[in-house]
Parts: C-alpha cells; sequence; structure tokens
C-alpha cells in the first residue's frame, strides 16, 4: 500500500512472528520446525514470516496453538477478523444449537462475504466438531475407569 498502512499479510506477520519466537521458533530450522508444527508447507510459512500472504484459513487454529495467542486475538490484530465479526462468532443463539444451519447459511447470516472469512469460520466449525467428538470419546473412555482399577 502507498500510505504506509501495513497490509493484512503484514499485521498478521508482526502478530506471529515475534509469537512464534516468544515460543521458541527461532535459529536454524525455525521455520521448518513451525511449518511441520502446524502442518504447512515451509515456503508458505517464509512468505508468511516475510509478510507477502496469508496462510489458508485452515492454518490459523493451528498457528494460534504454536504461537500461544487466543485465535481470537490473533485473527483480529492479525487484521484478519473484524472485532465485530469475532463478537459475531462468539454470540450463540441458544435457540439455533440443534439446528440444522448449515456453516454456509451461517455464514450468509453473519455477513460474512469475504472468502477468507468464509473458510475460517468453516474450519473453526469443523475444529469445535472435533474438540466436541474427541471430548466425547474421552469422557466415554473414562466411563468405568475406576471401577476397572479396582
Amino acid at each position: 500500500m502507498t500510505d504506509g498502512t501495513p497490509t493484512r499479510a503484514q499485521r498478521f506477520a508482526a502478530i506471529v512472528v515475534p509469537a512464534a519466537e516468544r515460543a521458541g521458533y527461532t535459529g536454524h530450522g525455525a521455520k521448518a520446525r513451525f511449518a511441520r508444527d502446524v502442518g504447512m508447507a515451509e515456503s508458505g510459512v517464509t512468505r508468511l514470516w516475510q509478510g507477502t500472504a496469508l496462510p489458508d484459513a485452515r492454518f490459523y487454529a493451528a498457528i494460534s496453538e504454536a504461537i500461544g495467542v487466543d485465535l481470537g486475538t490473533l485473527l483480529v490484530e492479525g487484521g484478519v477478523l473484524s472485532p465485530e465479526s469475532l463478537q459475531s462468532l462468539s454470540e450463540t443463539d441458544r435457540t439455533r444449537v440443534d439446528s440444522t444451519l448449515t456453516p454456509e447459511e451461517a455464514a450468509d447470516r453473519l455477513g460474512i462475504r469475504d472468502e477468507v472469512g468464509r473458510q475460517l469460520l468453516y474450519a473453526t466449525i469443523e475444529r469445535l466438531k472435533r474438540l466436541e467428538s474427541d471430548e466425547a470419546s474421552d469422557h466415554n473412555a473414562d466411563r468405568g475407569g475406576t471401577a476397572a482399577q479396582m
């Protein structure tokens, strides 16, 4: 940008790189370790760290975990989502919890038109579904554990 305003990729890098360094991604092989830990190609990590490209939305949660920065904070401070969009995603309409609303319909109703934002929403929904499934599996595996140990 000619007015000196950082691009979204530059804003995102300004959050990720220092946090990655604080998380131990320093020295020789740092980008390769980071790439492996978040599931990205090393070339994508290089572009991310240079501030020339945003990663695919499917990597945001893994990046957040790897660098120890809350996902919402990362996305808002990194310029991917507006605070208002994050708030909309955070609010739960309890009357729709068991609805058949698709992720695409949710994005439409939330007014998310940007493809990156839509992909982020879809990825977040899938991750939450996996976490719920994992927690249910863990809970079921724990049943009878005490009795089995006696």
